[in-house]
């Protein structure tokens, strides 16, 4: 039995004076040993609005009777989602960074507000991975993460679809192309997601999923087995009871997630070609452990990181084939061995990651996994770029790019909704720079994905024929040459607020630049006339997230991390 007398649920389960808080506990029909337990919060974003989430609540009772294994009490409870799939192309994408918080907020919350003395954190969708793991870092009490599992992949005409196949398909109708009409379309949107589980490709889920064990908060080969599998309940159970032994061991996650596991989720992602939407929430997940992260520091390790996971949209394979081909053991072991991964970092087994490895042998007879002595390329599928144009930085997915550098004239929208309507009417030229500004952490709010836009670029055979800015973000289903997280954003008075029709802008995603060639002269005159765009939301939570949250390179976070914390609640 853990001594509980310096864990947090002390404050309402020991002595005379707390008979009243018990009471609540006999309703719910725990007995004197149970809330003599410790306390595990099972934090799960269980819902109906989307296939990513509805396996989570089974999972959770799984977790459940793992921490009960171990002589823990837990307490189920749910978060919020908002989800992509749904959202995105819609004013209803506004609301999808700022639900990371929100996760983040309500799971620390809960916690706080009941004293518990650890948790598990259970998602499936794409910011409630990073806000689960957001809160972890917060609280600092024993903690465990698991990933809810990908979607299978759909069957289309004799091959795999996922949801992106769904987005393309849609700007191949808008244009009338010939291989697909409206009879197809509908076909195709019936298969494309059959069942429960997040998008199979390596889009934002399923990289974070990955630099959930990278970084050492999930237990090794757990996030490899599809949603509908029930053999992922295993994973689940063994999740509850190392919760458990976390507690006894007193190991935190910030000591498992240094500066060290950072790099190694990182290196993981440019590996796995990963969802650009990672530099934003490593930085947010460090700034909760007190430690410097910028995009900068991540777009270093992505440039010298290969690119080994052959995983859609830039290649060829889904988040199952990832699981059967050894999933990330198998990835990080052939990484370990060429020194891109620093295997003394601790994990939630309370070995480091190199002993997590030990017995992983890297099979050369699988497909999607390339050794790092023959790489897809290089360097890693994701790539930061810096220059005049944004001159904190931007992100761009390389991964499956045939041609990395690009120079055009602008072609400016003030949304992402003026821009694609442009794109549906092919009002704009091949060799154009599209330039989607006022769609940033504050200028949107909420810095909306712009999937929609540019699927349909690709469903028109133009993925690779413009170029795309934005100081908004991109779905990690997007491809084609697409420059994301421009900071300073337009709203804040950056270049691209202050870019005009014709202006030239050249990427050279090789060297890692991409400048606005203007002159100061000229962007002097623009910058004193300059006054931002109003945005619409002036009551209700996006309004409260304008007046907080920061910018992109850092995170776009909402409060000043752990280096300003003036007590942690584990030590409460």
């Amino acid at each position: 039995m853990v001594d509980k007398s310096k864990l947090p649920s002390r404050h309402v389960t020991i002595g005379p004076k707390k008979a009243p808080q018990r009471s609540y506990y006999y309703a719910m029909g725990l007995g004197t040993k149970e809330i003599e337990q410790p306390f595990v919060g099972v934090a799960s974003a269980w819902n109906e609005a989307a296939p990513c989430n509805i396996a989570l609540q089974r999972q959770a009772h799984a977790v459940s009777e793992g921490v009960k294994k171990a002589n823990g009490t837990p307490r189920e409870f749910c978060t919020i989602t908002v989800t992509d799939g749904i959202a995105m192309g819609t004013e209803a994408m506004r609301s999808s960074l700022v639900s990371r918080d929100v996760i983040a907020d309500s799971v620390e919350l809960t916690i706080r507000g009941h004293f518990y003395d650890a948790l598990v954190g259970i998602a499936g969708c794409d910011k409630s991975l990073p806000g689960m793991m957001m809160a972890m870092l917060r609280l600092n009490v024993p903690s465990a993460f698991l990933y809810g599992g990908s979607i299978m992949p759909g069957r289309f005409e004799d091959k795999d679809v996922t949801v992106l196949d769904v987005f393309e398909a849609v700007g191949s109708y808008a244009v009338g192309a010939n291989n697909m009409n409206e009879e197809k379309l509908n076909k195709l949107e019936k298969v494309a997601c059959p069942g429960a589980g997040a998008c199979g490709g390596q889009f934002t889920a399923n990289t974070m999923a990955c630099v959930s064990e990278a970084i050492g908060l999930a237990l090794p080969l757990s996030s490899a087995l599809p949603a509908p599998y029930i053999s992922r309940d295993e994973y689940a159970v063994a999740t509850g009871e190392a919760v458990m032994a976390l507690i006894e061991r007193n190991l935190r996650p910030r000591d498992i997630c240094t500066l060290e596991a950072f790099e190694n989720a990182a290196a993981v992602v440019a590996a796995t070609g990963g969802s650009t939407n990672a530099g934003l929430h490593l930085p947010a997940m460090a700034n909760e452990a007190g430690i410097d992260f910028p995009l900068e520091r991540v777009a270093e390790i992505f440039k010298k990181t290969p690119y080994l996971a052959d995983l859609k949209p830039g290649g060829r394979y889904v988040a199952k084939d990832m699981g059967e081909a050894g999933g990330m053991p198998m990835l990080m072991r052939t990484m370990l061995d060429g020194g891109y991964l620093n295997g003394d970092c601790i994990t939630v087994t309370g070995k480091t990651l190199a002993e997590n490895l030990e017995d992983v042998k890297f099979d050369p007879t699988q497909k999607v996994i390339y050794p790092v002595t023959n790489p897809l390329s290089p360097t890693g599928g994701v790539v930061g770029l810096k220059g005049s144009m944004a001159p904190d930085g931007a992100i761009v997915k390389v991964a499956g790019l045939a041609h990395q550098t690009f120079s055009g004239p602008a072609r400016v929208f003030d949304s992402e909704d003026d821009c694609f309507e442009a794109v549906r009417d092919k009002t704009y030229k091949e060799g154009d720079v599209l330039v989607i500004r006022y769609e940033g952490p504050k200028g949107g709010p909420g810095m909306r994905e712009m999937l929609a836009t540019t699927a349909a670029l690709y469903g028109q055979g133009m993925g690779d024929k413009v170029a795309l800015i934005t100081d908004g973000r991109f779905s990690g289903a997007t491809r084609g040459f697409c420059i994301g997280h421009v900071t300073p954003e337009a709203y804040d008075g950056g270049p691209i607020g202050l870019v005009k029709d014709g202006d030239i802008i050249s990427i050279d995603a090789i060297k890692g630049t991409i400048d606005l060639e203007v002159d100061e002269e000229e962007l002097a005159k623009r910058r004193a006339d300059f006054v931002p765009k109003e945005n619409l939301y002036a009551t209700g939570a996006l309004y409260k997230y304008v007046q907080t949250v920061g910018p992109a390179h850092l995170g776009a976070c909402t409060h000043p991390g752990a280096k300003h914390e003036k007590h942690m609640y584990a030590d409460l």
